[in-house]
């Protein structure tokens, strides 16, 4: 029997606390505006993705129905212990009145934007004076935009550091695409936070083995095909031959994939005497010969001890073994059919080590892909990036009202205030215009929902392109 799940009922999507906020705005209060916008953080500029999503996900179409207000009414009934507190004519109204499509526009920078923090990314508003009190219960599942967001730029900034190291090492960055393959399938919390997360990686790289990353994509973001894999192994397949069949079982990868490019993780027992002896030695002549076809690589997985040690230490080794070219910037480079992956402690602190401890070593980053997991999407909070959602302006009474706060405590959260546009200066900057003093001409925000409906959607492909290095 399939199960009616709790993610199904907008009404349950929000925090408790926000169930009696309708009681306390001032009266006759007929317009709530807000935004979101990333306020600091780790990185000075984020990458805007995922919204499409949630918007399409939960909050378009007829998403209100007298079942979900009866299970509703029931629900906060027994969770406050009141019967009275939860705003059933409210949510009534919206099902007879708008059909149960939620009276709210929603505005945002087009998805894929590179845009400075301390700007607008989003605002919201309700369309019907009777529902001022929508615009703020929608925080809770919007401000999850926050993952999304993060995960694109943390992606973008890896990214930069290999564009950085391939332009200073390697001939050119064709390769850049898929210099960082996503790995975090197993390592977050959720089936939906690695689709969220590995879609949103996919803005920036074209490798991936969380299949939930490229089926959202797929559904949400037309794409047919957003990232790709390569067979490769794990530990149990080749421990399975136990260790004295290690070499046995290498050689029945090479004979299982004749051609094309396959990975091998090759640290369950002595990754170098595995990279010598084994590769470098017994089977190096089926490498050789698999490589002949200009399209066949092998590439080594070492899964464990210092990267940027053991990635430098193998490329010794298959230097000795397989000899090297020095490219046109004076780097060393494989041969074209043997190339390393290091997929274990990936992050943006170790990245860097590894890249910078080959250059030193005269190894081209061209030699190395990178694979990521925990790091890539579960090691993020909201305040990565500092996201927020508040509300900056209000209709109460028929008078405008600019709406803001300024802790003395904490000077970081002062909020903007009045209706926001992101514009463009004539140097090409953005900036976040307050008070209503902007030019809706030249407001760069973007219509993509309006009274239930999505107005505007966006392509992988377009988000890419505004993303790009």
């Amino acid at each position: 029997m399939a199960r009616q799940l709790m993610s199904d009922n907008i009404i349950l999507l929000t925090d408790s606390y926000k169930i009696a906020h309708y009681r306390q705005y001032p009266p006759k209060t007929t317009t709530v505006y807000s935004y979101f916008e990333s306020r600091g953080g780790d990185f000075p500029e984020t990458v805007f993705f995922g919204l499409q999503y949630i918007l399409e996900r939960y909050l378009a179409g007829p998403v209100v129905t007298q079942a979900k207000i009866d299970e509703a009414k029931e629900v906060f009934a027994l969770h406050f212990g009141d019967d009275k507190l939860f705003n059933a004519e409210g949510w009534e109204y919206i099902l007879k009145e708008h059909n149960g499509h939620l009276p709210i526009r929603i505005k945002a920078v087009p998805e894929g934007t590179v845009v400075p923090v301390k700007n607008v990314l989003i605002t919201i508003e309700n369309t019907d004076p009777q529902t001022y009190w929508l615009t703020n219960y929608l925080e809770t599942i919007l401000v999850e935009v926050w993952y999304p967001l993060t995960v694109a730029t943390y992606s973008r900034e890896l990214k930069k550091i290999i564009a950085g190291y391939l332009s200073e090492t390697a001939d050119d960055l064709s390769g850049l695409p898929f210099k960082l393959h996503d790995f975090g399938y197993r390592g977050v919390s959720s089936v939906e936070t690695a689709g969220i997360g590995g879609a949103s990686h996919l803005v920036n790289f074209m490798g991936t083995d969380t299949i939930a990353g490229f089926m959202l994509a797929r559904q949400y973001y037309g794409s047919t095909m957003a990232g790709y894999s390569i067979p490769a192994t794990e530990h149990s397949t080749m421990t399975s031959w136990g260790r004295a069949g290690e070499s046995a079982a290498y050689k029945n990868l090479l004979e299982q994939f004749p051609s094309g490019v396959v990975a091998c993780v090759s640290d369950s027992y002595d990754i170098f005497n595995a990279c010598e002896n084994i590769w470098g030695k017994e089977l190096k002549d089926l490498i050789v010969e698999r490589g002949k076809d200009g399209k066949s690589i092998l590439v080594i997985r070492p899964d464990s001890g210092d990267p940027a040690t053991v990635v430098v230490r193998i490329l010794e080794i298959f230097g000795e073994r397989f000899g090297t070219t020095t490219n046109s910037k004076g780097f060393k480079v494989l041969p074209p059919y043997i190339r390393i992956i290091q997929g274990d402690g990936i992050s943006y602190a170790s990245l860097k080590q590894i890249l910078q401890h080959m250059k030193d070593h005269k190894w081209s980053a061209d030699n190395v892909a990178y694979g990521s997991g925990g790091a890539l999407l579960q090691r993020h909070h909201r305040d990565t990036q500092k996201c927020a959602l508040k509300c900056s302006f209000a209709v109460v009474n028929g008078e405008n009202v600019n709406v803001f706060k300024d802790p003395i405590t904490d000077p970081g959260k002062k909020s903007k205030t009045g209706r926001l546009t992101l514009e463009r200066t004539e140097d090409g900057k953005f900036v976040t215009q307050v008070e209503s003093k902007g030019d809706p001409a030249k407001d760069l925000l973007v219509t993509v929902f309006e009274n239930g409906v999505m107005v505007k959607r966006w392509t992988l492909d377009e988000i890419r392109e505004r993303a790009a290095v």
